[in-house]
């Protein structure tokens, strides 16, 4: 079954799934084989890896640990296009489908689709929409786009069903790493009303509670990052929130 098959069918099922978003340049070994250890223990479901600007070169190092979880597929969640391995299994073809910046739209793929054809990766067509946080981040700075105003339920929903229209299989509304505020559920219960294909949903997801509340709203893959890289032990307690 391919990474794209178990995230559609988990969603057809009803089952929350979780992903732990993995920045190279933040976690040291040691770090990385106790989130590993903990997240095979928790069951979470994918492993993210990936940021906004990567300055050293600890990818493929990176995922030869976070392999030693067996089961756990590695997927690429790309910053830009020299964020690739062949060492992982998916990657996600992010077109940042909430900003007007064509390089993000097409561009970058343009360079990428190339190196991609022949690597072994699945490629997963993903629509990326960035929402607003309560302060800049990282992504924005770097994408050089405005994300979707956090009050503004009906741009949202509509840039996602263009991006259904449009032939991605997943939806991912992201406020960012290190935000203020994570995506409200009000906007995540409208959105996902408007989609049939799966909608993941990240940023600002700190606590047990905020993942539950999320999941509960119709999120079909929560991911969170910053928290467990400072508490590992986080994980479990997220995995059972969204009832793992």
């Amino acid at each position: 079954m391919t990474v794209y098959e178990r995230i559609n069918e988990k969603m057809l099922q009803g089952k929350k799934q979780l992903a732990v978003l993995i920045d190279p340049d933040k976690s040291d070994n040691k770090t990385l084989e106790e989130i590993t250890a903990r997240s095979a223990e928790g069951g979470v479901d994918y492993f993210f890896v990936g940021g906004s600007l990567l300055i050293s070169n600890r990818m493929d190092e990176c995922i030869k640990i976070l392999k030693q979880a067996g089961n756990i597929p590695v997927v690429l969640f790309p910053g830009n296009t020299l964020q690739m391995s062949n060492k992982a299994d998916a990657i996600l073809f992010l077109s940042l489908i909430s900003g007007r910046n064509a390089e993000m739209l097409i561009g970058r793929h343009v360079i990428a689709a190339p190196y991609l054809k022949l690597s072994n990766l699945e490629v997963i067509p993903t629509g990326y929409m960035l929402i607003e946080s309560g302060r800049p981040t990282a992504v924005s700075y770097m994408s050089n786009s405005d994300p979707i105003p956090a009050d503004k339920n009906d741009i949202a929903i509509c840039t996602a069903m263009a991006g259904e229209m449009l032939g991605l299989k997943l939806i991912f509304m992201d406020a960012g790493s290190g935000a203020l505020n994570a995506v409200s559920e009000s906007m995540i219960s409208q959105v996902k009303q408007s989609l049939s294909i799966p909608l993941l949903v990240g940023g600002g997801i700190r606590t047990p509670e905020k993942a539950a509340a999320s999941a509960d709203a119709g999120a079909d893959l929560l991911i969170i990052g910053n928290a467990t890289e400072h508490n590992p032990s986080l994980i479990a307690e997220m995995c059972s929130a969204i009832g793992k």
